[in-house]
């Protein structure tokens, strides 16, 4: 186990009531106040509705173990889980061997923050947002409020410093993410059995391991965060946004608990004022009910909605299907499963988030490359049609449903040909993304046919994007029909470029 240096509580205690005195200068200055009202007057900044797709980084400590989920650090110390019977046979009891002796083996060694930054600019990525601090309490960043952090132990870097260079000089906006909230519970397991958790050594680490009812997944502590950890996770939040000027703030679950409600609003004003010092614009994502509709963006975890929504909103997914750090068995998604719901959400006001997991010594895996390489070689073709695009009217048409709401992201079926997803580029521009290869080469449009009040005007020409030549087309009662040039099959979504013969908006 590597040495920690640990502050004392009363230095902690200083530097906490001095950044919470910054905090406060900075809210009353305006010009957000701490409250819904004054935060309402928040609007999304043109680059995120522009971005639409953007890298998640799920990498810390416990990509050691690489094993279950990213979850590891508590269901380790949970009696009767896969998790705890594997580190038993392979590390031993957790009295022995914690968490906390992972942290020398993450030593990051052929970490390259612009190798990773180049790949994400391959993948088409407008912008990427590593974790900076997991709920297992070990942050990616240098921390001042802590001393378990990679900057002092493990790797000994600043990673989220390094990525934050590295992915503004390949011109991509930088985002970080936060998932300290659930620091207060998340060990609780190692109470119940003889564990490390129970050493105040490591109490800075493992938290106050408070005791939980209900769902062991989704668990309701039996006393809510006291003030000394809620003011705690405020300045840790607001040092993250001064230290590195994020322009985008994830956060996970569990800060919709009403105590942390005044903490938000807080943080809110703080990080909007910040950026109204900056002259840029900043998105907090949120779950559930944490903020109040309009003062940041909603986020859906692994999933999607059925239809357009009129606030621009997110979906954070993963490459894989189940955990989102490395893991030795990962299920991959394929490519064009990916795309297809990365057409859908955009299709309807959405923007999304990929995640990757990369090894515990700093290279993402090989399949994981793939795949970036595979969405970034459609976007370079495709992309006119996603990135700085609004809904249309209509999000699509086709059968394929899609199962509205969180933990759904493998539910769909696979898209099909008859499956078209609109997007549009001003009061002239229309595209058709046609999710599937037509058996007989013929796409239709149904709802772009003569007779469709939707698009009261003619059709001035059809183009595809990636295809240099002119199309045979025609627009008919059944739809708009177009010959596909069987050179483009391999693209899988295919889309049309479609331009009005006159503004629709003169109409």
């Amino acid at each position: 186990m590597e040495e920690v240096s640990s502050l004392s509580k009363s230095t902690l205690h200083e530097l906490r009531k001095a950044k919470k005195l910054e905090i406060n200068a900075t809210v009353e200055a305006g010009p957000f106040q701490a409250d819904w009202s004054s935060l309402d007057a928040y609007s999304v900044p043109r680059w995120y509705e522009d971005a639409k797709f953007g890298i998640f980084i799920h990498w810390g400590v416990y990509s050691v173990p690489a094993f279950g989920t990213e979850w590891y650090a508590r269901n380790m110390y949970r009696e009767g889980t896969e998790v705890y019977e594997h580190h038993l046979a392979t590390y031993g009891s957790p009295d022995i061997f914690g968490y906390k002796d992972f942290i020398p083996q993450f030593t990051a060694e052929k970490f390259n923050a612009e190798e990773w930054a180049a790949l994400f600019k391959r993948a088409g990525a407008a912008f990427v947002v590593p974790v900076a601090e997991h709920h297992d309490g070990f942050a990616m960043y240098d921390c001042p409020y802590s001393g378990w952090t990679a900057a002092k132990m493990g790797p000994k870097r600043d990673i989220v410093g390094e990525l934050a260079a590295a992915v503004r000089r390949h011109y991509m906006t930088f985002g970080v993410s936060s998932h300290r909230a659930e620091n207060w519970w998340y060990y609780n397991g190692g109470r119940d059995i003889p564990s490390d958790v129970q050493d105040p050594a490591y109490a800075e680490l493992y938290g106050p391991a408070q005791p939980t009812c209900g769902d062991p997944a989704y668990p309701l502590p039996i006393l809510p965060p006291n003030e000394e950890f809620l003011d705690d996770w405020l300045v840790r939040t607001c040092d993250l946004i001064d230290r590195y000027g994020p322009q985008l703030l994830y956060f996970d679950w569990w800060i919709e608990q009403p105590v942390f409600k005044p903490y938000l609003q807080k943080l809110a004003a703080y990080y909007y004022n910040k950026a109204a010092e900056w002259g840029q614009g900043t998105v907090i994502n949120y779950k559930f009910d944490a903020f109040a509709e309009g003062t940041a963006v909603y986020d859906m975890e692994r999933g999607q909605l059925a239809d357009i929504n009129p606030d621009v909103w997110q979906t954070c997914t993963s490459v894989g299907e189940t955990a989102w750090c490395h893991i030795a068995d990962h299920k991959y998604k394929t490519s064009g499963a990916i795309l297809g719901d990365l057409v859908d959400i955009v299709s309807k006001n959405g923007v999304m988030l990929l995640n990757v997991g990369p090894r515990a010594d700093g290279t993402i895996p090989e399949e994981e490359q793939a795949l970036l390489r595979e969405v970034g070689d459609w976007l370079a073709v495709n992309g006119e049609a996603i990135y700085g695009t609004r809904p249309w009217k209509v999000y699509g048409e086709g059968p394929t449903q899609i199962v509205s709401g969180t933990f759904n992201d493998t539910k769909r079926s696979p898209f099909t040909a008859q499956d078209v997803r609109f997007t549009a580029r001003g009061d002239k521009l229309l595209y058709a993304s046609v999710m599937g290869w037509p058996e007989d080469g013929t796409a239709v449009v149904g709802t772009l046919g003569s007779g469709c009040k939707l698009l009261s005007g003619e059709i001035g020409k059809v183009e595809l994007l990636g295809w240099k030549d002119s199309l045979e087309w025609s627009r008919e009662v059944k739809g708009l029909t177009v010959k596909l040039p069987d050179a483009v099959r391999g693209q899988g979504i295919v889309v049309l470029r479609i331009e009005y013969a006159a503004s629709e908006l003169a109409r």
